[in-house]
């Protein structure tokens, strides 16, 4: 009898299902937010559990993922990690690429960059790495000239040449849409743009090529970089699944980069 209830225990054993792992995985409010949602049914057919962590600004999330607040974040480039990781200790690593979104230039008034006026105000990111990005698209067709050698982390005070004497102003990247009715030109990162209600296909004055050092990463701790769930979660996210999600729901806006 004894040796009948020690078998029928295996079996039973057997037949459970496997408890899932969980992870908390923080994303920006809005188009990283929609896809990640996408990613929760791929990643449990997989065993893994995915919960999801909302944050509505740039800079939380990697602190969230330093302070192991979170598992892992997909939200940011990685230039922007990058700068985040050389003025602090934290030890965070990328691990995968997820989705382009070529960042665009919108006005009110104005049909293309060219109709703006001499001494227009432009508002950008204050965001070193985010303004960067706006004075980069801005150089690379010849609107201003950047000090050589600025970089991913060019500033306004690397402009050396601004033959239209725009006005720069930087304000935080969730504010910059609100800003259109007060400047005449701004740069809105997609996850904002989309939730203002722009389209950042048929709306930019001005717009980034989809290629560049821009595209979006999975970061997580370095301690757990080659942890079993980290690979899951990443199959999970580079599944069939979520690249048609991506190129049904956004049209462009964002392509998956993997």
């Amino acid at each position: 009898m004894k040796r009948l209830f020690l078998a029928s225990a295996v079996v039973v054993a057997l037949a459970a299902p496997a408890v899932a792992e969980t992870i908390r995985v923080g994303v920006s409010a809005g188009p990283h937010a929609q896809i990640l949602e996408q990613v929760v049914p791929e990643a449990k057919k997989l065993g893994l559990d995915v919960k999801v962590v909302e944050f509505t600004d740039y800079v939380i999330p990697n602190q969230a993922l330093a302070l192991k607040d979170i598992e892992i974040n997909s939200f940011q480039h990685e230039p922007y990690l990058r700068n985040q990781l050389a003025k602090t200790s934290w030890k965070l690593v990328k691990v995968a690429d997820t989705i382009a979104s070529p960042m665009g230039f919108y006005a009110k008034t104005y049909k293309s960059f060219d109709d703006l006026p001499r001494g227009a105000t432009i508002a950008i990111q204050n965001d070193p790495t985010n303004g960067a990005r706006s004075l980069q698209l801005l150089a690379a067709h010849g609107i201003i000239t950047l000090r050589e050698g600025a970089g991913v982390t060019a500033g306004v005070a690397d402009i050396v040449g601004n033959p239209k004497a725009y006005k720069f102003v930087e304000l935080d990247a969730a504010q910059l849409p609100r800003s259109l009715p007060d400047v005449d030109a701004a740069a809105v990162n997609n996850n904002y743009a989309v939730q203002a209600g722009l389209d950042p296909v048929r709306d930019p004055i001005l717009k980034e090529a989809a290629d560049g050092p821009w595209v979006n990463i999975i970061a997580v701790r370095d301690e757990d970089k080659d942890k079993p769930w980290v690979a899951t979660f990443v199959r999970a996210y580079h599944s069939d699944a979520v690249k048609q999600f991506i190129a049904t729901a956004f049209k462009g806006a964002y392509v998956a980069a993997w």
